[in-house]
């Protein structure tokens, strides 16, 4: 190897940054994680709600199937919203030089990259409860179906700031559409 080559600097490109890198990742906000959990509280109870009507109408003599799925499905949705404050823990993205990475998942890690020049929508959701903790989703769409990509629990200000970003980004980087 010669001289030149061992003293040249790395590639300093925000598009390498490694997505494992975890000092990289903007995180959404905390505040999600009590949404997702009030979500997932309410289809427990909607659940055991369900079994119980199902016993009362039937005074106590409900056929086999309902006595036995309602109570697992409630015990799994409960599980489910155990894991709420770590699963928007692992909700993130990277804003690189040439796309936007965005990461979600716990024991199925998925992480998408989408380029800013393939951005055709960039859109804000607020629903009740989400207006309510003053968060918001934002939610990307390119030509590609698979990527229909949603970021939750973003502050407002936040994800009025991103969306703004990634459309400028976007105009200045179309590719062909």
């Amino acid at each position: 190897m010669n001289e030149e080559a061992k003293n040249a600097p790395a590639p300093s490109s925000e598009s390498a940054v490694p997505p494992n890198d975890a000092s990289a990742w903007q995180r959404v906000s905390s505040a999600y994680a009590w949404a997702d959990l009030a979500i997932n509280l309410l289809l427990v109870l909607a659940v055991v709600a369900a079994l119980v009507i199902v016993l009362v109408a039937t005074s106590g003599d409900a056929p086999l199937p309902p006595r036995i799925i309602l109570p697992i499905v409630a015990a799994a949705l409960l599980v489910n919203a155990l894991f709420a404050f770590r699963r928007v823990r692992a909700i993130g993205y990277i804003l690189r030089e040439d796309d936007l990475l965005f990461r979600r998942g716990i024991m199925f890690e998925r992480i998408v990259a989408v380029p800013y020049g393939r951005l055709q929508l960039v859109d804000i959701t607020r629903g009740p409860l989400l207006r309510a903790l003053g968060l918001a989703t934002l939610k990307f769409v390119t030509a590609s179906a698979a990527t229909g990509v949603q970021l939750p629990g973003l502050r407002n200000e936040d994800a009025e700031a991103l969306r703004d970003r990634l459309v400028a980004l976007a105009e200045t980087r179309r590719s062909g559409l």
